[in-house]
């Protein structure tokens, strides 16, 4: 696994409990409240693409990290991921210092919201990606391009991902192989900046409102798919709600930048669908994977033919405020950008962490929310008729080498926590800085104690102002 013990993963691990347990849990509070009281039955929006599980490694060898003075080994190689729906993924890590939590769920997600968002050595990384193994499968053409006698499949996994972490993390780690190490040394130094890849799937906007009697959208798809299918609404045979194409035609396909419409009866009352496409796909590699447990980003470096979705959502009303919400994580902002249009005849206002918002009616904003780094954030936003949209998951923004600055400190420094259980049983998943439950249960005691101090605080005020 990409992490290891040392002081500096230690704190890291730990501010991220800290901000977990404190931080979102005000905010997460603070804006259902605001969302009301059946908020959590709305469904996170996601960007689109594939989504996965991931297992351990599969392919590595061993790298030392060398962290002021102190020199760590560290397994170094490929991870492999299943896909929803069918197929095979192959990544690299992208944040050493971060521990990889076991069977944690990743999404395919913009360089936007990652830490290669304000890095300027992200195409070097897609370059390394390209020209390296696995793509580059033919292992005697790699060792004569990095001047090695050969190399293995164990040798060739280290070196990439060694000279991977010297672009995404900054870190001064070396293989332990001397084959891989050349590999490394070559990769490095040969790398160019090659642009982000497309995404395998997505819609945009994510979101779109209006008037029954209308086409609502247009829906663009993007998609590296030769074609993909569309599921139309649930309760469409009922609703009369059609998905259709630019001249009205019900479609159930469609292909790379074709415009989809939600076409809703004028006898229609208010309501709300979702309209979900789906392909089979080699994902491009390069593209980022996320996770909203904490678990270390990756990157892509082989796929097979998968499955990848994506979603777009509309809401439709006679009058008043309809609006249309989405949200995407924007890394260089350190925030949460919520776009905001209203498509009806009145304003929609709502409140987010004590601020009051209005999109005036025909109007549209975006909105930034800013976000320590490891915030979990997790709220809903109600239109008039009760149809929730909500929005959750992690900023993770940064690397402990990360030239954007350090880590928000939330409380004092915390104790080292464990991710990922007694790695004793697991010979390929490396140490993440802990032993034992004791720290996590002594955060989490912190935390109430806080939680508890301002009750009590709280509660004397109010008995003050009796007297």
């Amino acid at each position: 696994m990409c992490a290891y013990s040392a002081p500096s993963a230690r704190r890291r691990g730990a501010a991220r409990l800290a901000a977990a347990t404190l931080v979102s849990g005000f905010v997460a509070a603070g804006l259902m409240t605001a969302a009301g009281p059946a908020a959590a039955d709305g469904m996170p929006q996601s960007p689109g693409g594939a989504t996965a599980t991931i297992g351990s490694l599969k392919t590595y060898g061993t790298a030392v990290i060398h962290d002021g003075g102190d020199d760590h080994q560290v397994s170094a190689g490929l991870f492999e991921m299943s896909v929803d729906g069918g197929g095979t993924l192959q990544t690299y890590c992208i944040d050493v210092h971060n521990p990889t939590q076991r069977d944690a769920r990743y999404r395919e997600t913009p360089w936007s919201g990652t830490s290669l968002a304000t890095n300027k050595n992200a195409g070097k990384i897609r370059w390394i990606l390209q020209n390296s193994y696995p793509q580059v499968n033919d292992l005697a053409a790699l060792a004569e391009k990095a001047g090695v006698g050969n190399l293995t499949e164990q040798d060739a996994a280290a070196g990439t991902q060694v000279a991977i972490w010297r672009y995404s993390d900054g870190a001064d780690v070396d293989a332990v192989d001397p084959r891989a190490e050349k590999l490394a040394d070559y990769l490095e130094k040969s790398a160019g900046d090659l642009p982000e890849p497309r995404a395998s799937l997505t819609l945009d906007p994510p979101a779109v409102s209006g008037h029954p009697g209308e086409r609502l959208g247009p829906v663009t798809v993007h998609t590296n798919a030769s074609s993909v299918t569309l599921i139309p609404p649930a309760g469409a045979a009922t609703s009369g709600v059609r998905i259709v194409g630019k001249k009205g035609e019900e479609i159930t396909s469609a292909g790379d930048g074709s415009q989809v419409f939600f076409d809703v009866p004028e006898d229609a009352g208010e309501g709300a669908a979702t309209l979900t496409a789906q392909a089979s796909t080699t994902v491009p590699v390069g593209r980022a994977f996320t996770s909203d447990s904490r678990s270390q980003t990756q990157i892509l470096a082989g796929s097979s033919e998968s499955t990848v979705s994506a979603t777009s959502g509309a809401t439709w009303a006679a009058g008043g405020a309809i609006p249309a919400l989405s949200a995407v994580k924007n890394c260089a902002k350190g925030a949460l950008e919520i776009s905001a249009a209203n498509q009806g005849d009145e304003p929609f206002t709502f409140e987010l962490m004590d601020t009051r918002y209005s999109i005036a009616a025909g109007g549209s904003e975006t909105i930034t929310i800013p976000l320590q780094e490891d915030q979990a954030y997790d709220f809903t936003i109600r239109d008039p008729g009760g149809h929730a949209q909500r929005f959750a998951g992690v900023l993770d923004c940064r690397t402990h080498g990360s030239p954007s600055g350090t880590v928000t400190q939330t409380i004092g420094e915390p104790t080292p926590v464990m991710a990922g259980g007694d790695i004793s049983s697991n010979p390929n998943l490396a140490e993440t800085g802990g032993t034992s439950t004791t720290p996590l249960i002594a955060a989490i005691g912190l935390s109430l104690l806080v939680l508890g101090a301002t009750a009590l605080s709280i509660v004397h005020k109010r008995k003050d102002a009796g007297n």
